[in-house]
Order: structure tokens, then C-alpha cells, then sequence
């Protein structure tokens, strides 16, 4: 938005647009974190259980709905398609309003001149009187063993190619809980493991609310848990998680 606009001003701009893979491998086009990883596809997961639900609700007012299960390839195909289409997009409008892109990772050299490295290894210097950083942000792994090589977070969530079945969700943000909430509702046996208070920073009335209304739905929280290790017992097989608690506990999924 503020390189098209800044063009728009008649400025010269360039962008440089650099998704670094998450560990568990997964990676995207432009338009950031909202189109890709954020806001789009998370709306679109929580509007798939919705309408699981308004299903299961619908024989009250008289409709036969078929026990069908979901097909979860059938959600991320589309999921990913329309994400692909909105981050094309976002490339056509810098296109036309003669933004240059670099599919680079911009390094300061001093506050006037970025050197972007390419994908090929190829340097690019670029100089301007105003840089804009807007990064983003990612997820963290929690520091214990196992935790990158056996669990995912949402930067994967929305392209997994198989489905996440019975999940652990670590941690108790917006983020955790969203994902927790639409899991759910999509049939899946969800867990969250909330080490102090749910949505901290957040009205806690409110968010003692939301953690009822998804116990509500079937989601478990283990309160006061902090994930000790992951592991994975057999090879493709379920992963372990164990965690202190008031009492130890492990919960396989």
C-alpha cells in the first residue's frame, strides 16, 4: 500500500520482498503476512467451520444434514488458490504503477543505501532519501527439544497438505486461539496449552468469555503448563508432547 501510493506521488520506489522459509519449510508470494499467512486465510478456515457447524445446527429447523466428513484437501486448494490470486494481484498493481520489486533481502550499508542479495547470490545496491520498513513478524518455537523439527506453527497452518488431526496448540494468544477455535470446528481434537492467562494484554472478562465459549465447543485447555519436549516415538507416526503442569501430563496428537 505505501509503495503504490508513494509511486502514486510520484516517487521512484522499489520494494524488496523476502519470505524467509519457516522451519518447517513453508513460503509465499507477495502481499505479506494478512494475505498469505493472516488475516485472508484465516477468515476463509473460520468460515469452513462455520459452516460445519450451521450444518449440525440446521436439524433443529428441520433439515437432514448428511454425515459427511470435510475434505481438507478440497479447503486448502481453494484456501491457497485465492490467496496465490490476491498476492498476483498485489504484483500487477505494483506492475502498473512502476514499483519495482526484488525478490531480495535488503541489508542496511548505511541509512541511505541497501544492499539487496537476490536469490542467485546476485547483490543489487539501491539509495534512497526514505526506506519504510514493514517486516512483519513471525512466529517463535518455544526453546525445548523437539520443538523445530516436529511441530508447525501458523505460518503452516493454512497449506498443510494433509490434515493436522488431533492438535496441541502451545500458548493462548489471539493467534493460538483463532487457530484452536476454527480446528475445532473443523472436527478435530484440539488442546491448548496456556502456560499463565489467555489474550494477555486483552480485556481478561472478555477473554475468560472466549475460553469459555471454546470449552464450550470441546476445546481442552491445561492451565498453567509450560511444553517440556516433543517427540516423535515412531517414524510418520503421532508426536508426544509433555509439559509441567500442577500435575505431569502428556498428550499425544
Amino acid at each position: 500500500a505505501a509503495s503504490k501510493t508513494a509511486a502514486q506521488l510520484g516517487k521512484t520506489v522499489a520494494v524488496c520482498n523476502f519470505v524467509k522459509p519457516s522451519p518447517a519449510g513453508t513460503t509465499w508470494g507477495l502481499g505479506g503476512t494478512c494475505v498469505n499467512v493472516g488475516c485472508i486465510p484465516k477468515k476463509l478456515m473460520h468460515e469452513a467451520a462455520q459452516l460445519g457447524q450451521s450444518r449440525t445446527d440446521s436439524a433443529w429447523y428441520g433439515w437432514d444434514p448428511a454425515e459427511e466428513d470435510h475434505e481438507w484437501s478440497v479447503l486448502m486448494k481453494n484456501v491457497q488458490n485465492l490467496v496465490k490470486s490476491m498476492s498476483f494481484a498485489y504484483r500487477t498493481q505494483c506492475t502498473t504503477n512502476d514499483v519495482t520489486l526484488f525478490d531480495a533481502f535488503g541489508a542496511f550499508v548505511d541509512p541511505h543505501t541497501v544492499e539487496a542479495t537476490q536469490r542467485d547470490g546476485s547483490v543489487v545496491t539501491l539509495t534512497a532519501d526514505r526506506f519504510i520498513l514493514a517486516t512483519g513478524g513471525r512466529p517463535s518455537y518455544p526453546d525445548v527439544p523437539g520443538a523445530l523439527e516436529h511441530c508447525i506453527t501458523s505460518d503452516d497452518v493454512f497449506s498443510l497438505a494433509a490434515s493436522p488431526g488431533k492438535t496441541l496448540v502451545v500458548g493462548a494468544s489471539y493467534v493460538a486461539l483463532e487457530c484452536a477455535g476454527f480446528l475445532r470446528g473443523l472436527g478435530f481434537e484440539v488442546t491448548v496449552l496456556m502456560r499463565s492467562v489467555p489474550l494477555r494484554g486483552f480485556d481478561q472478562e472478555m477473554a475468560a468469555h472466549i475460553v469459555t465459549d471454546l470449552e464450550r465447543e470441546g476445546v481442552v485447555f491445561v492451565r498453567g503448563a509450560e511444553l517440556l519436549r516433543v517427540e516423535a516415538p515412531e517414524e510418520g507416526g503421532r508426536k508426544v508432547a509433555s509439559w509441567t503442569a500442577p500435575r505431569r501430563a502428556a498428550e499425544d496428537g
